[in-house]
């Protein structure tokens, strides 16, 4: 007999405790659905509640009771159907404006679903898919010059904050107000924000920059750096462009009055940190070995330590 190890074995243990949670407010959201009519309009619109329990409560309700116990073809039907609702919700939300609400709580299960569905069946999350391919960890090339280095570096600032600051934030912006699920926000929020917003580009800046200029590389993945970079914002803090990427997503929700917006910054911090840190924080360990550990060591991931200086391989201190 084959036992679990211990790690894939609380993952499991997590796993079944999910989907008996969710069974539970799946139950409870059936009971308010009916007795309730503002809960029946604010997450099912017009659809007709006795035609959708039809089938939601056998595959959703009474799957995710079944996967509580750890049968994983349930697990299966019930995540699969979790996913299916959420994107035909979605779809009948963005046409007629209605059950918008109905539709963020069928996307925060469905992707609560697939992780659990993950725990259930093989323990862990396969985060490790995230960091393959183009996006796998990879040094620059020796050759390149600092110029070459800091402008591939700009370039990609540009893409990436046009992207995940501007396209991703409108959509979402966009959505949420289609679907009738905005929230007022304070009139100081557009002005906090847009401070935000500039102190956090600017770190976001300095960072890249002493990046791609002392480390021989790139924040890129497929072209990071070649040296172990221990200065410039990072002496104070270990990853200060997540820090600013995370801080800048949550001012754009700021000016735009966006609470979906905000929350995607929170979650993008969640997935960067328990999915990619670890294993960019491995490499790094691979690669630098006893220094990148003494520096781990020293320097907080998130929140600065204002150290005066900080021990590196050779025993001597990096000092300001």
């Amino acid at each position: 007999m084959i036992r679990e190890a211990p790690a894939a074995s609380r993952a499991h243990g997590w796993g079944r405790i999910y989907f008996a949670v969710q069974a539970l407010a799946g139950l409870a959201w059936w009971v308010g659905v009916f007795l309730s009519p503002a809960i029946r309009t604010a997450t099912l619109g017009g659809l007709d509640p006795v035609v959708v329990a039809a089938f939601d409560i056998p595959l959703f309700v009474i799957a995710s009771g079944v996967a509580a116990f750890g049968v994983r073809a349930a697990a299966v039907v019930a995540t699969g159907w979790t996913g299916l609702v959420a994107v035909a919700l979605a779809a009948y939300a963005t046409i007629t404006t209605e059950a918008g609400w109905g539709v963020l709580i069928m996307m925060a299960a469905a992707a609560c679903s697939v992780v659990a569905l993950f725990f259930v069946v093989q323990g862990r999350v396969p985060t490790k898919l995230l960091v393959r391919g183009p996006f796998a960890f990879r040094p620059a090339s020796n050759g390149r010059n600092i110029a070459a280095n800091v402008g591939a570096t700009m370039g990609q600032l540009i893409l990436f904050w046009g992207f995940f600051l501007v396209v991703l934030p409108s959509v979402i912006r966009w959505f949420e107000q289609r679907w009738h699920v905005s929230v007022p926000f304070p009139s100081a929020a557009a002005p906090a924000g847009l401070v935000l917003l500039v102190l956090a580009s600017t770190l976001g800046i300095a960072s890249a920059v002493t990046m791609s200029s002392t480390g021989g590389g790139t924040p890129l993945p497929s072209a990071m750096p070649n040296r172990l970079v221990i200065a410039g914002p990072y002496r104070w803090v270990r990853n200060p462009m997540a820090v600013a990427g995370i801080s800048q997503g949550a001012a754009v929700g700021l000016m735009l009055g966006s609470w979906l917006v905000v929350t995607y910054a929170v979650i993008g911090s969640l997935l960067w940190n328990y999915a990619v840190r670890p294993h960019e924080e491995a490499d790094l360990e691979r690669r630098f070995g006893a220094e990148f550990q003494r520096y781990r060591d020293s320097v907080r991931c998130w929140i600065p330590r204002w150290r005066k200086d900080l021990p590196l391989s050779n025993g001597r201190p990096f000092r300001r």
